[in-house]
């Protein structure tokens, strides 16, 4: 496929090489200097048999790839979830689920039985000495202690279900490995499940592997689970260690929002489970898929979400939960100091990738920073893919708790001019083309320019009521831009081409009477998605609906109207200023313009 002219879209990264299925592409920098990929793949489906753990080299930073190394063969028991680890000493390290007693099928807790079992049996290990070239003969068993799921679970804790996707962590001179137990098969696959950690005093530096020793965390018999009154789905837990040795935990639920804990004593007790929130309060949306924060090379860091709140509580079949991960937000954590110790803040999100192909999910993400870029990898469960993040984009993304600048790049207009007025009426600058007529092609079809713009102003509304027109570049055959207030007490913006339709608004409950509000509308073309940033506020949805962000047409050309765009027409209230960019700004940005005052 042809590059795409937006470095967010999925098909733009150097795809890992795989026989199919394809999850966790996580990679481990080796000692000599290469990319360690660790996978795991298959010749079918997720779970299908045949699934099996590889391993392969990189020494261009992902650009090709050696031949894959199997850790355990195609036609053995099912092998699958690894993660990597690398000692001091550069020896590697890889875990993963292993069905060594060939169990053929589990039994659900509502009846009926599952013949997926690539979630049961043995954690296992195996090590390399040169790289991850090859893999020893053996593997070795990680004994795990038994909690009250696993004791409750259909089999009495005779078989016990779990499965890994956090990445293995090093504090304090020991070794961890984070493990999810399963208490309960059923609906959604996982129908109660907890997180643990596996922790070994001595495997940094015991030589011979069969002397490795393991500790199961934390205390007691109960894992980290959902706050109390949530969910019985807590799982998929990535850790990072902070500055002052505390330790931060992140893990899915079916709540609609993620859950964070932390722990002042290397994991042996946590803080009570919490849904995680922005630096603001809100609480940030998240379905049932990975959602991983990374300590960065700065001090800072980076959380991967899917920024709505699932579909599990909301009559959804009962795989609805995992669906929609595309595209990916990214959002940026800083340390703060609280009386319970150090924790993070977490900024406005910002989207990193995404495909058009609205029903490709993308997850189970690593992050690899190397000569000062940063490079992200993800998983249809098809294809496996590296992403090196625009430069720009991290340095707005991290500097977002202090942007105070206003952003001048593709600025198309801005009012009023200095001791003038907002005028009535100004000439509509024009607005870049979306779609276009690709004369290249011998088809003459189209070619998609992965443009956009954002509409930015401020604004007092002195009555919410329907149908106040605040800007409104509409022809006479309604082609153009109308932002508007709904019978929902909210702004929305319509965009018409003349041939499609599109319309999006703010979430409900934000706008006020009587308060100024700084208002962005992004209309980002690149994955057709239309979101509002109010006072500095993603409007994410809230608890009115699943998404705060909305997608529009992809066959939208772009919403020329006349040759005016008109200013509060038909408004009750008090329009200050506005901004036109020709181009879709990013929420930082937005924020930064916002502090700026003007």
């Amino acid at each position: 496929m042809a590059a795409t002219p937006d470095w967010r879209h999925a098909h733009n990264g150097r795809e890992i090489p795989t026989e199919s299925y394809s999850d966790q592409p996580y990679i481990v920098q080796t000692a000599d200097g290469a990319w360690l990929c660790v996978l795991t793949t298959g010749p079918g489906h997720e779970g299908a048999k045949g699934q099996h753990v590889v391993s392969l080299r990189s020494t261009d930073q992902g650009r090709s790839w050696e031949k894959p190394v199997d850790v355990e063969p195609l036609d053995g028991p099912e092998a699958s979830y690894a993660v990597a680890l690398k000692a001091p000493s550069g020896r590697l390290f890889v875990f993963y689920n292993h069905n060594t007693d060939r169990v053929p099928e589990v039994k659900r807790e509502d009846a009926g039985v599952y013949t997926r079992v690539d979630s049961l049996g043995h954690f296992v290990f195996k090590v390399s000495d040169d790289h991850g070239r090859s893999w020893s003969a053996q593997r070795y068993d990680i004994p795990m202690r038994k909690f009250a799921c696993d004791l409750s679970n259909t089999y009495g804790g005779e078989l016990c279900f779990f499965w890994n996707v956090g990445k293995p962590f090093v504090l304090r001179g020991a070794a961890y490995v984070s493990l999810h137990k399963v208490g309960a098969m059923g609906a959604g696959f996982f129908a109660q499940s907890e997180g643990a950690l596996l922790m070994s005093r001595n495997l940094l530096c015991e030589p011979d592997p069969a002397r490795i020793t393991w500790e199961t965390l934390p205390d007691g018999d109960i894992g980290l689970r959902t706050p109390p009154g949530g969910g019985r789905v807590a799982e998929e837990q990535s850790y990072s260690v902070l500055s002052d040795g505390s330790l931060y935990c992140v893990y899915r639920s079916i709540d609609g929002h993620p859950v964070e804990a932390y722990s002042r004593d290397a994991g042996h007790t946590w803080s009570t489970p919490r849904y995680k929130a922005y630096a603001d309060g809100r609480l940030m949306k998240h379905p049932r898929a990975a959602n991983f924060a990374w300590r960065c090379r700065n001090g800072k860091y980076l959380y991967w979400f899917h920024n709505h709140g699932g579909g599990f509580l909301r009559g959804l079949p009962e795989w609805g939960p995992y669906e929609d991960r595309n595209p990916v937000w990214l959002s940026a954590g800083e340390e703060i100091d609280t009386p319970q110790g150090r924790e993070i803040r977490w900024s406005q999100p910002e989207i990193v990738v995404y495909d058009d192909d609205t029903y490709i999910r993308m997850s189970y993400p690593d992050l690899v920073e190397e000569d000062g870029k940063l490079y992200l990898t993800e998983t249809n469960k098809d294809s496996a893919r590296t992403h090196e993040v625009e430069a720009r984009f991290l340095e707005r993304l991290f500097g977002q708790f202090a942007a105070t600048t206003l952003a001048t790049d593709g600025l198309l207009l801005s009012l009023p001019a200095a001791g003038q007025p907002l005028p009535a009426a100004v000439a509509m600058p024009t607005l870049p083309e979306f779609l276009a007529r690709d004369t290249k092609r011998l088809d003459y079809g189209t070619r998609d320019n992965r443009t956009g713009f954002t509409l930015e102003f401020r604004a007092t509304f002195s009555a919410l009521a329907a149908g106040q027109v605040l800007l409104d570049s509409r022809s006479a055959l309604g082609q153009g831009i109308v932002v508007q207030t709904t019978a929902r007490r909210t702004l929305e913006v319509v965009l018409n081409d003349g041939r499609t339709e599109n319309r999006w608004d703010c979430d409900p409950g934000v706008l006020r009477r009587g308060q100024e509000h700084h208002i962005a509308i992004l209309v980002d073309a690149g994955p057709k998605i239309i979101s509002f940033v109010i006072d500095g506020r993603f409007n994410d949805g809230g608890e009115a609906r699943q998404f705060g962000w909305g997608r529009f047409s992809p066959d939208l050309r772009t919403p020329h109207g006349a040759k005016d765009m008109l200013l509060a027409p038909s408004f009750r209230g008090t329009l200050r200023s506005l901004r036109l960019y020709g181009r879709a700004l990013l929420v930082s940005e937005v924020i930064g313009n916002g502090r700026a005052g003007v």
